[in-house]
Parts: C-alpha cells; structure tokens; sequence
C-alpha cells in the first residue's frame, strides 16, 4: 500500500518504523539492513525522500550521508517521485546488441516520455537499467515487479496495453 499524496516532510508511520526496526533486527549492526530500511519506506511512499532517508538513517544508526550513498548506489531505490509503475529498460549489450534501442523508442513514442519521465497520468515512470540478469533472453523490461523475456514490438504492445495494476 503506497500514499503518493503523503506530505514529502512527514514522520515516518509506526508501521514502517517497526518494519525497519525489524529488518534491522536479523543482523549484527544494525546498517546491516540499510537496503531493506528503504526498500520499506519506498513500499510505503514510492520513493525516499530526503527527510525519509534521514529517518530511516536515525533507526540504523547511520549518517545521512553513509545510508544516501547505498540510496544512490542501488538503482532500485527511486529519490525522486515516480510513477505507479516503473518501466526497467535494460540497456546492457545483450539487450542493446538484440534492439532494446528500439523497444526503448517505441515505449517513448507510445507513452510520449523519455528515460526519466513520467506519464501525465502518473502511470508509467521509464528509466534505464544496466542488467536485469536475463541476457540469454534479451532483451528484457521490467514493468513494476514483472520481468519480460525476448521482448518485441508485439508483445511491447501487450504488455503496454494490460497496464495492469
């Protein structure tokens, strides 16, 4: 369950604290757990904001600039607003070598966004990603949590017309 329309400033729920604290909980230090500290903060928001990083950071006993430096390394963790469903065009030499440019373009032309926008209905948010692990079946997507094998312009139709929830 995820509140986009929370305010970007406001505390953490007793619910997260306690899924952090919990994460936390299963190893030694607790920055242990920094990744899944904002995986659930990103579960609950759609992202981590700023004043949501420093807080998760307080739990983990960590400095702003320890846990933003995992936030910005690990490119599943979104610090800025992004749509209901994130699009992973995979832009390794696999799928490149095998026309993810052209997937890549067709989902800009169909959707009207480039990699780092957003629908105007706050749908679809398309970002590159370096490898999705799939390259014996590029070239491969991820729409929210579903990975796409051998993806074409056919199926790219598909999947973009099932926008499913």
């Amino acid at each position: 369950m995820r509140d986009q329309d929370m305010r970007v400033d406001s505390q953490l729920s007793e619910a997260e604290i306690a899924e952090v604290l919990e994460e936390a909980s299963h190893y030694p230090e607790k920055s242990g757990a920094s990744i899944e500290g904002l995986k659930v903060v990103q579960k609950y928001r759609g992202w981590v904001s700023n004043e949501s990083l420093k807080q998760v950071a307080d739990l983990l006993d960590m400095s702003v600039e320890e846990l933003d430096g995992v936030a910005t390394f690990y490119n599943l963790i979104y610090r800025q607003p992004v749509g209901r469903k994130v699009i992973l065009c995979c832009d390794s030499v696999s799928c490149w070598m095998l026309g993810s440019d052209n997937i890549k373009q067709k989902i800009s032309d169909r959707l009207g966004i480039e990699y780092g926008g957003t629908t105007s209905d706050g749908e679809y948010t398309l970002l590159p990603i370096v490898c999705l692990g799939a390259c014996d079946h590029a070239p491969v997507l991820m729409v929210g949590d579903e990975l796409h094998h051998n993806v074409d312009e056919a199926q790219l139709d598909q999947i973009l017309n099932t926008r499913a929830s």
